[in-house]
């Protein structure tokens, strides 16, 4: 007896015509970005849920098996917090900057480099990708310098970047998973900004894409109206927004961040919300995108 449109055999072939439609859509994006390496900056609320951290990782992956280099560069403020917790370490602030005295950078860095560096390295291989974990003092691939404001300890920035370790990784058919911990020319270690890190890293690399994840839908015109998302700006246009104080707070160094990668070379920055499931696939493959995608003129697409 033949099937009608809405019988469950119906519904199921509605289901796959979509998938099918969904994978004819992202060819193009598959094609134009093969072989192109994409920077992302693993953080937020898909580091701390466990669904989201599950389709990032899958993300990831899909990225790797269509021809994609994924890069990716994550921080860890939760679980930093939750270890100086238990060990009797009061988490400090200052002007949005973790304070980071002796004993807090041994917890920093145990923490990024021991357990969420080696956690996310574990879940990507398991999900069927070849992960490394490095952080900035492996193969000198990061130097630090003191950022320089007055009591914060050692909380650094970017001095140098020595791409070599990763370049050799991504030709060998490895996902690279750094962390934000860098040592100075003495070897001391600094607990260095994970937005900052993997701006530096896609100019370094001559990045296709840097993909920062974020608690937001992106920039917005209006900050408290979701429906004002700027889908796409350029270089200028993101600086006024900076200027007359439509981008702030928190958003100001994500956006310096793009602006500075960009300057560099990299093709194109996305801020993008990753508390939507699969936000990666999202913006990368489909012709609408999710978040906001800054360029470095308006005339490049």
């Amino acid at each position: 007896m033949a099937q009608t449109p809405s019988s469950p055999a119906g519904d199921i072939h509605e289901t796959e015509a979509t998938r099918v439609r969904i994978l004819s859509e992202a060819l193009p994006y598959i094609q134009q970005f093969r072989g192109r390496t994409v920077v992302v900056k693993y953080g937020g609320a898909a580091m701390k849920d466990g669904r989201l951290k599950a389709d990032v990782v899958r993300d990831i992956v899909f990225m790797a098996c269509v021809g994609i280099r994924p890069v990716v560069v994550h921080g860890g403020g939760p679980e930093i917090n939750i270890w100086l917790g238990k060990l009797g370490i009061e988490p400090q602030f200052k002007d949005g900057l973790r304070v980071t005295d002796a004993p807090t950078m041994d917890v920093v860095e145990m923490v990024l480099v021991g357990r969420v560096n080696k956690e996310l390295v574990s879940l990507i291989n398991q999900a069927g990708g070849k992960a490394v974990g490095l952080c900035g003092k492996d193969g000198n691939l990061i130097t630090a310098r003191p950022q320089g404001s007055e009591g914060v300890g050692f909380v650094g920035e970017v001095s140098n970047i020595s791409p070599g370790i990763i370049k050799s990784l991504v030709e060998a058919g490895y996902i690279p998973i750094v962390s934000s911990v860098a040592s100075d020319d003495t070897g001391q270690a600094y607990n260095i900004n994970a937005d900052t890190v993997a701006g530096e890293i896609a100019a370094a690399l001559g990045a296709e894409k840097l993909i920062l994840l974020t608690d937001t839908k992106g920039i917005l015109a209006d900050y408290t109206d979701p429906s004002t998302l700027l889908a796409k700006l350029d270089i200028q246009q993101a600086r006024q927004l900076i200027d007359t104080g439509v981008v702030a707070g928190g958003m100001i160094p994500k956006v310096n961040c793009c602006v500075r990668s960009l300057a560099q070379g990299v093709g194109a920055a996305h801020i993008v919300d990753g508390r939507v499931p699969h936000a990666l696939l999202l913006e990368i493959f489909t012709d609408l995108g999710i978040g906001s995608m800054i360029v470095a003129s308006e005339f490049r697409n």
